[in-house]
């Protein structure tokens, strides 16, 4: 229940504000009346009742002021210093003073708690100077009156810091029990990941060796060979169902929005490099082979990345050319362009190149990035042309 309370007072500032202000607000106007009956006693000054009210207003108007307690505790403060100087008598309004100590104390640091506590208690000595009959008792008592309200107001600032404080430490703990519970699960997908590619594997290479037999058996005995392709049809579909199962563990934010079209590949380089925001150019050497759909992605993204450097780090009027060279054992990917070179920028926070490295590695490829001799950047990228295990 408080922490509604707290959560209401929050949202609500304003309004707080006011209702803390309005019963010494309303207690000083109700008095206003029997004040205009009043006869000044010795050398005190009369205000009237329209000074009576201007002068209350300036005293609790500041109260409202709930983001500036130092401010509205020292204009509180000199209007009652004022008061004093010119012989008017303590007002009702004056408990103010006693309000705005409250704020001080709970609000600010220790340091301004203290020294408007020795600013009330100097108030409270002036007050009695005026008066003849003023003892040390009644200062003792003032004192006490005063340090009750300092010793809440501390309270008050302890106990808020101290829910802060708690407020704090249970975020970073939900925080941190996420975190944990996402790397248990990250873990867990991971080593269902790595047991399902093992079955899949498995089932591959039961695969290939129904297949060859029954190829070996087509003609000698064609009931084995059918039988060896049902087999294969068998351990296809099971293999099919794992390799599902697989990819539903490691997709891990699946949601409506889930993007089903086919990854891009050699076909799609063209349109790639038209649309790559700097001018640039494509040159296809040798002929190209029947490269797998994995393959073709890694070379699109790696032409991608490094366009993108380009269009990040080349500086203005930079040119980029992408040449893809097939034939021979490996496929080679090469992007150049004359921009900036060694004086681009490094960027603290790209990983570009190790995404690079992290798609030709998975082909037992390598590839390169660096600047050119006289200017400009090259990466270049050579990758295993595939072949059937």
């Amino acid at each position: 229940m408080f922490g509604r309370v707290r959560a209401w007072s929050r949202r609500h500032g304003g309004l707080v504000s006011v209702l803390r202000v309005a019963p010494l607000a309303v207690f000083s106007l109700l008095l206003a009346i029997p004040y205009a009956s009043l006869t000044p006693a010795g050398g005190s000054r009369y205000l009237g009742v329209a000074g009576y009210v201007a002068l209350s207003v300036l005293l609790i108007a500041p109260l409202l002021w709930r983001r500036r307690p130092l401010a509205a505790y020292a204009v509180i403060s000199l209007a009652s210093f004022g008061q004093w100087l010119a012989h008017v008598d303590p007002l009702p309004a004056n408990l103010a003073v006693m309000v705005a100590l409250w704020t001080v104390a709970s609000e600010c640091a220790f340091r301004w708690a203290l020294a408007a506590g020795l600013v009330a208690e100097l108030g409270i000595f002036l007050a009695l100077v005026n008066w003849s009959v003023a003892t040390f008792g009644m200062f003792f008592s003032g004192s006490i009156f005063v340090v009750t309200i300092w010793l809440a107001g501390l309270y008050a600032n302890t106990r808020r810091r101290y829910l802060e404080g708690l407020e704090e430490r249970a975020e970073r703990a939900e925080r941190e029990r996420d975190q944990q519970a996402r790397m248990a699960a990250a873990a867990e997908r991971t080593r269902i990941a790595r047991e399902l590619h093992d079955v899949v594997a498995h089932n591959v290479s039961v695969m290939v060796v129904q297949a060859d037999g029954a190829g070996f058996a087509l003609d000698s005995d064609p009931e084995q060979a059918r039988l060896a392709v049902r087999n294969i049809s068998k351990t296809g579909r099971a293999a099919l169902a794992e390799m599902r199962r697989m990819v539903g563990v490691l997709r891990e934010n699946e949601d409506d929005d889930t993007d089903y079209t086919p990854q891009p590949g050699l076909g799609q380089l063209e349109e790639l490099v038209r649309g790559a925001g700097v001018p640039a150019s494509l040159r296809i050497g040798g002929v190209p082979g029947d490269l797998p759909e994995g393959q073709q992605l890694a070379v699109y993204r790696i032409v991608q990345e490094a366009l993108t450097n380009t269009l990040k780090h080349g500086g203005p009027h930079v040119h980029a050319r992408v040449e893809i060279d097939y034939g021979g054992p490996e496929l080679v990917v090469r992007v150049t362009d004359d921009g900036r070179g060694a004086a681009a920028p490094r960027s603290p926070d790209g990983h570009g190149l190790i995404g690079m490295r992290e798609r030709v590695g998975m082909y037992g490829g390598a590839v390169s990035a660096g600047p050119l001799t006289g200017g400009g950047f090259q990466v270049l990228a050579r990758l295993p042309t595939a072949r059937a295990a």
